[in-house]
């Protein structure tokens, strides 16, 4: 991307206005989040056909937009990589819906998603063969015990329904290092396109060994504002990485965490425990500086005048 493209808005600076699409994608999803659980756990969706309908509806909602900019073409060297990296997502979307569908508190699982970026950096080093210097390691090393403190095994509120947002996790990662290997031979718009377009029937796929149950006149409320409510996240998330680099809006992404604490207080009486905020300090505290030295060993790139990086 040229750097003329992030020139300053007539209103926003871009980077302020990367920062507040990043801040209102964490609103939608915490929305997102909210209504899922309220889906599930009150309205009686099962949670694999909710994960599809969700998707469904988001992809219904972006599809005018994707026509009538044209869709990107398809051409993929790597089709069965392309194969896997959407049945990742997918699976990975059935185990968050699970988790939000089992109870589980939302600021907890967010908290636990979100050491997908530490998952990744094993995956490279021990899938993809990068080289991994002891710094990330000791990133990720306190990552995981982050969330190791909010899970707390041994606890009586312990369950298994716990490790459905960490299986999440797992699985996302698995995308980001397939997507990481994709964008060697294909172009951005193709990795984009086969997700948009097939995430939403490989749900259907899986949604269909526990049967599809069609929602009350309520639960299409809930199952058609999350929808909608994804894919304005996403577009958020797109419109926050045009406006400004991924290294400066990166970091507002964890307000997410949050939105979702406060979401789930205000809907479900959620309080946070002192374990979610410790665990949670310790794995932001990592992926941050993991934010860093990425940023610091970008610089030779950037300095040869490339663009970096937003994978």
């Amino acid at each position: 991307m040229s750097q003329t493209t992030l020139t300053a808005s007539p209103v926003l600076p871009a980077p302020v206005a990367g920062a507040l699409f990043m801040v209102a994608a964490g609103v939608a999803f915490a929305g997102v989040n909210t209504l899922e659980q309220i889906a599930t756990t009150q309205l009686g969706i099962p949670a694999p056909t909710a994960a599809f309908l969700q998707y469904a509806v988001a992809l219904l909602a972006v599809l005018p937009w994707a026509l009538r900019r044209g869709l990107p073409s398809l051409a993929t060297r790597r089709p069965w990589l392309q194969a896997l990296r959407v049945l990742l997502a997918a699976l990975g979307v059935q185990a968050w819906v699970a988790g939000l569908a089992h109870g589980v508190p939302i600021g907890q699982a967010v908290a636990l998603v979100m050491t997908s970026p530490f998952v990744v950096t094993l995956g490279a080093a021990l899938l993809l063969g990068e080289r991994v210097s002891i710094e990330r390691w000791l990133a990720v090393t306190i990552g995981f015990a982050g969330g190791l403190i909010i899970l707390d095994p041994f606890a009586e509120t312990f369950t298994m329904a716990s490790l459905y947002p960490l299986a999440a996790a797992v699985l996302w990662a698995g995308v980001s290092l397939v997507q990481k290997r994709l964008l060697v031979e294909d172009s951005p718009e193709a990795v984009a396109a086969w997700l948009l377009l097939l995430l939403a029937p490989v749900n259907f796929v899986l949604a269909l060994p526990a049967g599809l149950a069609l929602p009350s006149a309520d639960g299409w409320i809930a199952i058609l504002a999350v929808g909608v409510l994804t894919a304005a996240a996403q577009a958020f998330l797109i419109l926050a990485y045009s406006r400004a680099d991924a290294a400066y809006v990166q970091p507002f992404d964890h307000v997410k965490l949050p939105l979702n604490v406060i979401a789930g207080w205000l809907v479900f009486g959620w309080l946070p425990t002192a374990q979610l905020w410790i665990g949670a300090a310790l794995i932001i505290g990592a992926s941050l500086f993991l934010l860093w030295r990425e940023s610091r060993a970008s610089e030779p790139t950037l300095a040869a005048g490339q663009s970096p990086s937003s994978s």
